[in-house]
This record gives structure tokens, C-alpha cells and sequence, in this order.
């Protein structure tokens, strides 16, 4: 086998699919970390292929034991509570899961004397508030984030860099902007949505969708893209760099679901529901990329009317 990678949080929307995308290169001996209560419906086609290890972030002599078994030349660090919303709800469990998390993965690696590339995950939520002249957004642009779950990534960041400077980690950061496509959790925006038009489909609820804030404008990639940026980033990216993914292409929250509402086989009504709005929200998010496609070569080649047919077909695969 080729080159040992770690994937922490494998069963995951993107874990899964980076999973799918390694294998598929044929390159890599791949592992994986789920813990005990994992959804294992997105690696069930894959799990004979990988080395699944049960365990969780947020234990020390768990990670640590986890360095020591799999002596990984490439870690994916993907485990997180990665939903804003719940952030509000259980800001210390997103505090703890993403920052402490971290912490046990770098301390595990050096307790092991192992040097692995590192890629840590962040988020365009890491920018947070963004004022129309900072658009579109780039890497030097300052961290204002508006959620714990934000707050927490930034954390990370910091955390990364810290590590890379103090130690020699060899981290490689990037900034993700938002992405989508099958197997994406209902509870996401664009998912959510093609949920609830494939559930008024098949005639279970009544035709109206209920929204949140439709003003928001975010920059979406598919994240069969992302995946293959995730891996670019290991491939070519500079340890100790931060690097945005983004399509650099903002889109209307109200416009993604008129798109999605017109490949519904149904007429739909749309109705704001107060229960989805945050404390607070980030309007604008729209990515500069230039220094990311510069160094690795890297550009989307999914358009997103196929991510959001691929989600509608998702779920009217599984409802």
C-alpha cells in the first residue's frame, strides 16, 4: 500500500466523501476515527476497504493510542461539532470537541514522536463579520466570528499555527467556505431544504417550505471539490500556510431555494419560520481562492445545479 492516512471524523459529510476521493486514487492505506455513536450510513459501502478505529478527540489516551497504532504519514483532522446553530444551544461541547480535540491530536503526535502533514479544517465562519468592502474575502482579511461554533474554529486556527511555530508541526490550514452535495445532514441549509421539497413530493407534508434567513449570501462548493482540495493541500500546500476554498461565486440564500424549488415536481409555498433565526448571522461570505489555486492548481469543476439535483436525488433516494 501507498501512504498511511488518518481521517478523523470519517463517517462525516466530508470524511466520507475524502474517504471516497483517496480510495478511488488508489493511493493510500486509509484510517478512520468514528466514535461509538457514529452514523455509519456514509462509509457502509466503503468500510471493508478502510481500517475504521473507534475512539474520540476529546480523550487524550484515545488519540494518543490512536497515533501509536496507525503512524499515519497524512492526517485529515475533520472531527468537529460542525453545526453553527448547535453552537448556540451547546457552545461549551463545540468549545470542547473542536479546541480541546485539536489539542490531544497535536500533543498526541508529539508524545509518539510522530511528524505527519496536518490538515486542519477551518471555516469561513472564522471570518465572521465582513464588511461589502472586504468582499470577496482573502486569508488576510481579519477574524470577527459571530458564533461559538466560529469562535471555536478560529481557536483552531490559532491552535495550528501555534503548534507549527512552537513545535514544527507540519499543519496546513485552510478556510473553507460553505459546501454541499449528497449526504449532507438535513439540518444544513441547501439540504434542508431539498428535504423538505422531496418530503412534500412523496406527499408526507404539507406543500410549503419553512425557511430561516433568506437575505444571507454564501459561496458554495461542491464537496466532492473540497475533498480534492482537502487532499491538494497536503499534496502541495506549505506547512504553516492558511489557505481559503471557496468557488469565489456568491449566492442569495433565496435564490439557491428558488433554484432548488424549481427542479421540485411540485408547486411549494415558502413561509420564514422565527424558530430558525439565529441571536445573530453572518450576511456575506464570498471567497478569494487566488493564493490556494496559485499554489496547488486547484479550481471547482462541479456546477452547482448538479450539486443541488445530486441533493434532491439523495434524499429522494432514502425518504
Amino acid at each position: 500500500m501507498g501512504r498511511k492516512v488518518l481521517i478523523t471524523g470519517i463517517t462525516g459529510f466530508v470524511g466520507s466523501h475524502l474517504a471516497d476521493y483517496l480510495l478511488d486514487r488508489g493511493e493510500f492505506e486509509i484510517h478512520g476515527l468514528y466514535r461509538w455513536r457514529s452514523r455509519m450510513e456514509n462509509v457502509a459501502a466503503i468500510k471493508n476497504k478502510v481500517n475504521l478505529v473507534e475512539g474520540d478527540v476529546r480523550d487524550s489516551h484515545s488519540m494518543l493510542s490512536l497515533i501509536e497504532e496507525t503512524k499515519p504519514d497524512w492526517i485529515f483532522h475533520l472531527a468537529a461539532q460542525s453545526y453553527v446553530p448547535m453552537s448556540w444551544k451547546a457552545p461549551t461541547e463545540t468549545l470542547s470537541t473542536n479546541i480541546i480535540g485539536e489539542t490531544n491530536l497535536f500533543e498526541a503526535c508529539l508524545k509518539a514522536k510522530c511528524a505527519p502533514l496536518i490538515h486542519i479544517a477551518g471555516s469561513s465562519e472564522e471570518y465572521g463579520m465582513v464588511h461589502p468592502d472586504e468582499v470577496p474575502i482573502t486569508e488576510a482579511n481579519p477574524l470577527r466570528p459571530l458564533s461559538p461554533y466560529g469562535v471555536s474554529k478560529v481557536a483552531q486556527d490559532l491552535l495550528a499555527y501555534q503548534y507549527f511555530q512552537s513545535y514544527g508541526l507540519k499543519v496546513v490550514r485552510t478556510r473553507a467556505f460553505n459546501h454541499t452535495g449528497p449526504r449532507r445532514g438535513k439540518v444544513f441549509v441547501t439540504s434542508n431544504f431539498a428535504h423538505q421539497i422531496v418530503t412534500i413530493e412523496k406527499g408526507i407534508k404539507e406543500p410549503v417550505i419553512r425557511t430561516g434567513n433568506l437575505n444571507a449570501v454564501r459561496d458554495f462548493t461542491d464537496v466532492r471539490d473540497v475533498a480534492r482540495a482537502y487532499t491538494l493541500a497536503l499534496a502541495r500546500g506549505e506547512p504553516g500556510e492558511v489557505y481559503n476554498i471557496a468557488s469565489g461565486t456568491g449566492i442569495k440564500i433565496s435564490d439557491l431555494l428558488n433554484r432548488l424549488v424549481k427542479m421540485a415536481h411540485v408547486d411549494i409555498k415558502v413561509e420564514q419560520d422565527p424558530e430558525r433565526m439565529r441571536p445573530s448571522d453572518v450576511q456575506l461570505l464570498t471567497g478569494d481562492s487566488t493564493k490556494f489555486r496559485e499554489r496547488t492548481g486547484w479550481q471547482p469543476e462541479i456546477p452547482f445545479e448538479k450539486t443541488l439535483a445530486d441533493i434532491l436525488d439523495y434524499w429522494r433516494e432514502r425518504i
